[in-house]
C-alpha cells in the first residue's frame, strides 16, 4: 500500500478488516489476543500510515474505519470488543491529529450484516430468524449496501466538515 501511495494519489481509505475468535475471558490466550489486535488495530494503523503522505501532499483525504456494534460488549468476544472499541478511540484521535491537513477520519459501526461469512457462522434453522436477528430492534439483518451507503457519505465532499464521528448501522 505504501508503494502504491507513492505512485498514485490516494483520496480515500476504508479500513475494513475484522477478525474475531470467540472465547470467554478464561480461554483467551496471548496468541488469540495478538492475532485479533494485529488484524483489527495494527492493520488499521499501518494502512493509515501508508496513505498519509499522499493525502497530506494534496491537503485532502477521507479515512473511514470500520468498527462493530460488538464494541459495546458481547459475551465471548472480549478481545474483539476491545479491538473494535480501540478503533473508535483511534478514529477520534486521528480526526484531531489530521484535521489541519484537510483529512477527515470517521467510523462506521455495523451491527449484524447479512454477508456470506456472517451467514455461514450464524446459520438459520429453517425460515425462523436467529436469536441474533430477533435481538435487533428492526428484527432483521442489515445489508452490505446499507453499510456501503454510510461509508459513501463519509468519503464524499458532503462530509468535508464531519470528522471524528461514529455512525452505528445496526438496526
Amino acid at each position: 500500500l505504501a508503494d502504491i501511495a507513492t505512485r498514485y494519489p490516494i483520496d480515500n481509505l476504508v479500513n475494513n478488516v475484522g477478525l474475531t475468535a470467540n472465547a470467554n475471558i478464561e480461554a483467551i490466550t496471548p496468541e488469540h489476543y495478538t492475532a485479533v489486535m494485529e488484524a483489527n488495530v495494527a492493520a488499521t494503523i499501518a494502512a493509515t500510515q501508508a496513505v498519509l503522505p499522499s493525502m497530506r501532499a494534496r491537503k485532502r483525504g477521507r479515512i473511514v474505519n470500520i468498527a462493530s456494534r460488538a464494541m459495546l460488549g458481547r459475551a465471548g468476544r472480549s478481545v474483539y470488543s476491545a479491538a473494535k472499541a480501540g478503533i473508535v478511540g483511534l478514529t477520534r484521535t486521528l480526526a484531531l491529529e489530521l484535521a489541519a491537513d484537510g483529512i477527515t477520519v470517521n467510523c462506521v459501526s455495523p451491527g449484524p450484516i447479512a454477508t456470506d461469512n456472517f451467514l455461514a457462522l450464524n446459520p438459520r434453522v429453517g425460515n425462523e430468524p436467529s436469536a441474533l436477528e430477533k435481538a435487533v430492534p428492526m428484527q432483521r439483518l442489515g445489508t452490505p449496501r446499507e453499510v456501503a451507503v454510510a461509508i459513501a457519505y463519509f468519503v464524499s465532499d458532503d462530509a468535508a466538515f464531519t470528522t471524528g464521528q461514529v455512525l452505528h448501522v445496526c438496526g
